[in-house]
């Protein structure tokens, strides 16, 4: 085989070589463009066109590498813009979030003079079948919360009740844990009621409204708060509101499904009432 290829070259040589010889001489005879000369350049002509062809490629492959270089260029630049753009949308978006939280708790605190609070961060969630709970960055040492307190959004919507407390964290169970419990009032005609947490229910997200007086006129969309019976809770703070409204399997007397005001799974920022007047409602 490269035999066959070093003949090939020896003759592709030896034909150029001799065009190359026939056209000097021709040129030298005739003085100008010979018939030597005139073949040549007949045979060569698609050649040239084929290098010219070639050349116009390269260039314009040349161009574009070039091209990809600045599109490139700009698009990493874009990138980067975009990256600015959006940390400045997260701040700002943040920063009015915080304004919204700290304007609703200033409408809360002017509506509740007799509160006292203690803001916190939620760090942990735990959840599960038979417990719903959060870790939050205040204790013992960092404030002056108490086993007991109730913990509250912005809004004075009541989400749980601290049930241990720590040197710098403590453990707050939500209105959903199946320990949780506590006195409540049902719509403007109030009533009395215990509304708690339950192991069925809590998997839908939604609480019981138990020992419901008999006489007490109860419907879907009715309001949910707090009685403040035992002086745990104090009065009026939000719970949620009733779903359904259902007989107890033996029978006798019914009970409710209550939904939260405010996704417990989701909340980030707390507040916890770590003093009250008692106050009764009318």
């Amino acid at each position: 085989m490269k035999t066959l290829i070093n003949r090939k070259a020896i003759i592709i040589t030896a034909v150029a070589v001799l065009i190359a010889f026939s056209s000097v001489v021709s040129i030298n005879v005739w003085g100008g463009s010979g018939p030597v000369t005139i073949v040549a350049n007949t045979f060569s002509r698609p050649l040239r066109a084929l290098a010219s062809t070639v050349a116009n490629v390269f260039e314009s492959i040349y161009s574009s590498i070039y091209r990809y270089d600045d599109l490139m260029a700009d698009y990493e630049k874009a990138l980067m813009s975009i990256s600015v753009l959006e940390a400045a949308y997260r701040e700002s978006k943040e920063i009015a979030e915080e304004n919204e939280r700290f304007r609703a708790l200033l409408n809360f605190r002017e509506r509740n003079t007799g509160y006292d609070y203690v803001d916190a961060k939620v760090e942990d969630r735990t959840s599960s079948n038979w417990s719903s709970s959060f870790t939050i960055n205040r204790g013992y040492v960092n404030s002056d919360i108490q086993k007991g307190n109730g913990v509250v959004t912005e809004y004075g919507m009541l989400i749980g009740q601290v049930s241990e407390v720590g040197a710098k964290q403590s453990i707050v169970v939500t209105i959903l844990d199946t320990t949780f419990a506590a006195g409540a009032f049902i719509g403007d005609e109030g009533g009395n009621a215990t509304v708690k947490g339950d192991f069925n229910l809590m998997r839908s997200g939604l609480l019981m409204l138990d020992h419901i007086d008999e006489n007490l006129i109860v419907l879907p969309g009715d309001s949910v708060v707090t009685s403040g019976v035992g002086s745990v809770f104090p009065v009026g703070l939000i719970i949620g509101e009733v779903v359904e409204v259902l007989p107890h399997n033996t029978g006798i007397g019914r009970y409710a499904t209550v939904k939260p005001m405010r996704d417990v799974t989701t909340i980030m920022y707390v507040y916890i009432i770590t003093g009250f007047e008692a106050v009764e409602r009318d």
